[in-house]
């Protein structure tokens, strides 16, 4: 967009972000918010459509795992150029491009024909300009890398996305969310929250630059906990709880200070009463804590003084109401991964 600006001095800029493609939404507002930040920062207006996924996925049917800069491409571009196009004639505006033209993953021989057919279709002139020669696509990187803008790590919709981890090997944690109400460590959520203070930091002019972490993460993806007479029990299962085999059967072998511990897999079940002093919470039942989940930052505070270990521990901690001598099936099922996520630091 600046150099849009640069080269169309005497041209008004207007933005149209419709990109249904995106995949999850908590992913397209993300995008969307940092959009809105640049065209602030530029001074541009910008206008956003629907987010029409359900009409996108009817577009692409049958071309799901086209490669990239394929026919699902094509279609897509297709899809969202002609809503571009429509908005234009809506707005009274004549002359349409995209911001696709200087994306490295894109054909821009396939971006030039869709904007061509289009416009032939609504009577609109394009710009289809190639920011990309010349050392381009790194100036975009070190521009980008400047303002610190949010980067996107892939293209934007669910079938790139699987492709794309597959091939890193790495676990696509985009299509994951947390049934309980809580923001975890490098999760779309966790990064909106991110920009959203950058946004009010820009606005107060504060000094702050974006540094990026490189840590261990981990998802718990289903885990219960049953007693010996089959009846599964409440039971919360804290951050970095990893088992070798995800289901055993094993029994409380000694209770020590509202903690028993377990035959198999190093786990403790942990009683209600001996967290809420340790983490300094007041759950009166499980219940209350799986509606109300403490932040990961208490899970992690609390694995921290309980076992207090000069090492990343993952052995499996359960809190239960109560811990009773008794025997127990356990099941958890978990990723633990490598990852970056970003940070803020202030300067001054």
């Amino acid at each position: 967009m600046q150099k849009l600006q640069q080269n169309y001095p005497n041209e008004r800029l207007i933005g149209f972000f419709y990109d249904p493609n995106i995949h999850p939404f908590s992913e397209y507002k993300l995008r969307l918010l940092d959009v809105k930040r640049s065209c602030n920062k530029l001074g541009i207006v910008l206008h956003v459509g629907d987010y029409n996924y359900e009409g996108w996925l009817e577009a692409i049917r049958g071309l799901e795992h086209e490669p990239e800069k394929g026919k699902r491409c094509s279609v897509c571009f297709d899809n969202r150029l002609e809503k571009t196009a429509q908005e234009a004639l809506k707005i009274g505006e004549k002359t349409i491009t995209t911001t696709l033209l200087t994306s490295p993953k894109k054909s821009l021989e396939q971006l030039e024909k869709a904007l061509r057919a289009i416009a032939q279709k609504y009577e609109l002139e394009i710009v289809a300009p190639d920011f990309r020669k010349g050392g381009g696509t790194q100036e975009q990187f070190t521009q980008a890398k400047e303002a610190m803008l949010y980067h996107q790590n892939y293209c934007g919709c669910l079938f790139a996305l699987g492709v794309q981890r597959e091939q890193q090997q790495k676990w696509a944690d985009e299509l994951s969310s947390p049934l309980r109400p809580q923001i975890l460590p490098a999760s779309i959520e966790e990064r909106t929250v991110l920009y959203e203070k950058v946004i009010a930091l820009e606005a107060n002019e504060t000094p702050f630059k974006l540094v990026r972490e490189k840590f261990l993460n981990y998802r718990l993806l289903r885990a219960w906990v049953k007693r010996s007479d089959k009846e599964v029990i409440p039971s919360y299962i804290l951050f970095y709880s990893t088992c070798k085999k995800e289901f055993i059967k094993t029994n409380v072998e000694f209770i020590a200070q509202g903690v028993g511990f377990l035959a198999k897999e190093e786990a403790r079940f942990i009683s209600l009463k001996t967290f809420n002093t340790l983490a300094n919470t007041d759950y009166k039942t499980l219940k209350e804590m799986l509606q109300n989940p403490p932040t990961v930052e208490i899970e992690i505070a609390f694995r921290n003084t309980y076992l207090k270990s000069i090492v990343a521990s993952l052995t499996p901690l359960v809190i239960l109401d109560e811990v009773k001598m008794d025997s127990y099936e356990l099941f958890i099922q978990s990723k633990t991964y490598q990852d970056i996520r970003e940070n803020l630091v202030l300067i001054g």
